[in-house]
Protein backbone atom coordinates (compact mmCIF):
# COMPACT_ATOMS: atom_id res chain seq x y z
CA UNK A 1 0.00 0.00 0.00
CA UNK A 2 1.49 3.32 -0.99
CA UNK A 3 1.47 6.50 1.13
CA UNK A 4 -1.24 8.20 -0.94
CA UNK A 5 -3.71 5.37 -0.40
CA UNK A 6 -2.87 5.21 3.33
CA UNK A 7 -3.54 8.96 3.69
CA UNK A 8 -6.93 8.63 1.97
CA UNK A 9 -7.93 5.80 4.30
CA UNK A 10 -6.75 7.80 7.34
CA UNK A 11 -8.72 10.88 6.22
CA UNK A 12 -11.82 8.75 5.65
CA UNK A 13 -11.45 7.12 9.10
CA UNK A 14 -11.06 10.54 10.77
CA UNK A 15 -14.14 11.88 8.95
CA UNK A 16 -16.20 8.86 10.08
CA UNK A 17 -14.94 9.29 13.66
CA UNK A 18 -15.80 13.03 13.76
CA UNK A 19 -19.25 12.44 12.23
CA UNK A 20 -20.08 9.64 14.69
CA UNK A 21 -18.75 11.74 17.60
CA UNK A 22 -21.07 14.62 16.62
CA UNK A 23 -24.07 12.32 16.26
CA UNK A 24 -23.58 10.57 19.62
CA UNK A 25 -22.67 13.76 21.53
CA UNK A 26 -25.03 16.22 19.82
CA UNK A 27 -26.60 17.44 23.10
CA UNK A 28 -23.18 18.41 24.41
CA UNK A 29 -21.73 19.98 21.25
CA UNK A 30 -24.74 21.51 19.46
CA UNK A 31 -24.00 24.92 21.03
CA UNK A 32 -20.97 25.17 18.70
CA UNK A 33 -23.41 25.66 15.83
CA UNK A 34 -25.45 28.31 17.70
CA UNK A 35 -24.30 31.78 16.64
CA UNK A 36 -25.61 33.35 19.90
CA UNK A 37 -23.63 30.94 22.05
CA UNK A 38 -20.44 31.29 20.03
CA UNK A 39 -20.90 35.08 19.91
CA UNK A 40 -21.24 35.12 23.71
CA UNK A 41 -18.01 33.16 24.15
CA UNK A 42 -16.12 35.40 21.71
CA UNK A 43 -17.53 38.49 23.44
CA UNK A 44 -16.48 37.14 26.86
CA UNK A 45 -12.97 36.48 25.55
CA UNK A 46 -12.51 40.06 24.31
CA UNK A 47 -14.58 41.69 27.11
CA UNK A 48 -13.99 39.67 30.28
CA UNK A 49 -16.24 40.27 33.28
CA UNK A 50 -14.93 42.87 35.71
CA UNK A 51 -13.60 41.51 38.96
CA UNK A 52 -16.17 41.21 41.73
CA UNK A 53 -15.62 43.74 44.48
CA UNK A 54 -15.66 42.64 48.10
CA UNK A 55 -18.81 44.68 48.75
CA UNK A 56 -20.83 42.65 46.24
CA UNK A 57 -19.71 39.22 47.47
CA UNK A 58 -22.40 39.00 50.16
CA UNK A 59 -25.43 39.03 47.86
CA UNK A 60 -26.18 35.53 46.69
CA UNK A 61 -29.35 33.74 45.82
CA UNK A 62 -29.95 30.06 46.51
CA UNK A 63 -33.36 28.83 45.33
CA UNK A 64 -34.15 25.37 46.64
CA UNK A 65 -30.55 24.13 46.74
CA UNK A 66 -31.52 20.71 47.97
CA UNK A 67 -33.47 19.61 44.91
CA UNK A 68 -35.15 21.10 41.84
CA UNK A 69 -33.25 24.21 40.81
CA UNK A 70 -29.93 23.45 42.49
CA UNK A 71 -28.33 26.76 41.67
CA UNK A 72 -26.60 29.61 43.38
CA UNK A 73 -26.20 32.86 41.54
CA UNK A 74 -25.11 36.42 42.30
CA UNK A 75 -27.78 39.06 42.88
CA UNK A 76 -27.15 42.23 40.88
CA UNK A 77 -28.56 45.46 42.30
CA UNK A 78 -29.49 47.28 39.12
CA UNK A 79 -29.10 51.06 39.11
CA UNK A 80 -31.92 51.69 36.64
CA UNK A 81 -35.18 50.25 35.34
CA UNK A 82 -34.22 51.05 31.75
CA UNK A 83 -34.44 47.96 29.55
CA UNK A 84 -30.87 48.15 28.18
CA UNK A 85 -29.42 48.50 31.70
CA UNK A 86 -31.47 45.55 32.98
CA UNK A 87 -30.47 43.41 29.97
CA UNK A 88 -26.79 44.13 30.61
CA UNK A 89 -27.13 43.36 34.34
CA UNK A 90 -28.91 40.06 33.58
CA UNK A 91 -25.68 38.85 31.94
CA UNK A 92 -24.05 38.80 35.40
CA UNK A 93 -26.73 37.08 37.49
CA UNK A 94 -30.27 37.74 38.64
CA UNK A 95 -31.55 41.31 39.20
CA UNK A 96 -32.84 42.73 42.45
CA UNK A 97 -35.35 45.03 40.79
CA UNK A 98 -34.90 48.73 41.71
CA UNK A 99 -37.53 49.88 44.19
CA UNK A 100 -37.84 46.48 45.86
CA UNK A 101 -37.77 46.44 49.65
CA UNK A 102 -35.04 44.59 51.54
CA UNK A 103 -35.52 41.22 53.22
CA UNK A 104 -37.37 41.64 56.51
CA UNK A 105 -39.06 44.90 55.48
CA UNK A 106 -42.77 45.11 54.77
CA UNK A 107 -43.43 44.90 51.05
CA UNK A 108 -42.30 43.06 47.96
CA UNK A 109 -38.92 41.99 46.62
CA UNK A 110 -38.86 41.32 42.87
CA UNK A 111 -35.98 39.32 41.40
CA UNK A 112 -35.70 38.91 37.62
CA UNK A 113 -33.78 36.21 35.79
CA UNK A 114 -33.42 34.84 32.27
CA UNK A 115 -34.76 31.49 31.16
CA UNK A 116 -33.70 29.46 28.14
CA UNK A 117 -34.87 26.40 26.21
CA UNK A 118 -33.71 22.98 27.39
CA UNK A 119 -30.16 22.28 26.20
CA UNK A 120 -29.17 25.96 26.02
CA UNK A 121 -25.52 26.41 27.02
CA UNK A 122 -24.71 27.91 30.43
CA UNK A 123 -23.57 31.32 29.17
CA UNK A 124 -24.06 34.69 30.85
CA UNK A 125 -26.81 33.41 33.18
CA UNK A 126 -29.26 33.08 30.27
CA UNK A 127 -30.39 29.74 31.75
CA UNK A 128 -30.68 30.66 35.42
CA UNK A 129 -34.51 30.56 35.79
CA UNK A 130 -35.20 27.89 33.15
CA UNK A 131 -36.61 25.49 35.78
CA UNK A 132 -38.54 28.11 37.76
CA UNK A 133 -41.78 26.29 36.98
CA UNK A 134 -40.48 23.25 38.90
CA UNK A 135 -40.86 25.12 42.20
CA UNK A 136 -44.02 24.16 44.10
CA UNK A 137 -45.75 25.35 47.25
CA UNK A 138 -43.59 24.67 50.30
CA UNK A 139 -40.24 24.76 48.50
CA UNK A 140 -37.50 26.79 50.15
CA UNK A 141 -35.63 29.77 48.67
CA UNK A 142 -32.63 31.28 50.46
CA UNK A 143 -31.15 34.75 50.03
CA UNK A 144 -27.82 35.77 51.55
CA UNK A 145 -27.52 39.52 51.96
CA UNK A 146 -25.08 41.48 54.13
CA UNK A 147 -23.87 38.32 55.91
CA UNK A 148 -27.40 37.26 56.86
CA UNK A 149 -29.51 34.46 55.39
CA UNK A 150 -33.24 34.88 54.75
CA UNK A 151 -35.53 31.89 54.18
CA UNK A 152 -38.58 32.15 51.94
CA UNK A 153 -41.30 29.53 51.44
CA UNK A 154 -42.98 29.26 48.03
CA UNK A 155 -46.73 29.99 48.29
CA UNK A 156 -47.98 30.51 44.72
CA UNK A 157 -47.04 30.35 41.05
CA UNK A 158 -48.73 32.49 38.36
CA UNK A 159 -48.46 33.05 34.61
CA UNK A 160 -48.98 36.73 33.75
CA UNK A 161 -49.14 38.75 30.56
CA UNK A 162 -46.00 40.43 29.26
CA UNK A 163 -45.91 43.97 30.68
CA UNK A 164 -48.46 43.21 33.42
CA UNK A 165 -47.79 44.16 37.03
CA UNK A 166 -46.16 41.56 39.24
CA UNK A 167 -48.89 40.05 41.44
CA UNK A 168 -49.07 40.99 45.12
CA UNK A 169 -50.22 38.58 47.80
CA UNK A 170 -52.45 41.18 49.44
CA UNK A 171 -51.17 40.21 52.89
CA UNK A 172 -50.09 43.06 55.16
CA UNK A 173 -47.04 43.24 57.41
CA UNK A 174 -45.24 40.61 55.34
CA UNK A 175 -42.08 40.45 53.28
CA UNK A 176 -42.79 38.76 49.97
CA UNK A 177 -40.31 37.54 47.37
CA UNK A 178 -41.37 37.25 43.72
CA UNK A 179 -39.16 35.50 41.15
CA UNK A 180 -39.98 36.52 37.56
CA UNK A 181 -38.85 35.12 34.21
CA UNK A 182 -40.04 34.70 30.63
CA UNK A 183 -42.63 32.03 29.92
CA UNK A 184 -42.31 29.57 28.31
CA UNK A 185 -38.54 29.34 28.92
CA UNK A 186 -36.60 31.26 26.29
CA UNK A 187 -39.73 32.83 24.76
CA UNK A 188 -40.84 36.41 25.33
CA UNK A 189 -44.59 35.67 25.23
CA UNK A 190 -45.62 35.78 28.89
CA UNK A 191 -44.06 35.83 32.37
CA UNK A 192 -43.95 33.30 35.19
CA UNK A 193 -44.03 34.69 38.72
CA UNK A 194 -43.23 32.54 41.77
CA UNK A 195 -44.31 34.14 45.03
CA UNK A 196 -42.68 33.23 48.33
CA UNK A 197 -43.10 34.51 51.87
CA UNK A 198 -40.41 35.22 54.46
CA UNK A 199 -40.36 32.43 57.02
Amino acid sequence: MDNLKARKILKFAIAIYVASFLVFNWNNVSWIFNYKAVGGIVSDFFNPYPSISASSMGAYFYPNRNSKLSLSTPIIFSASTEKNVLEKDLESGVIYYPGSVYPGQEGQIVILGHSAPVGWPDIKYQWVFTKLNDLVEGDVILINLNNKQYTYIVRKKTIIKKGADVPASGATNTNELVLVSCWPPGKDYQRIAVQAELN
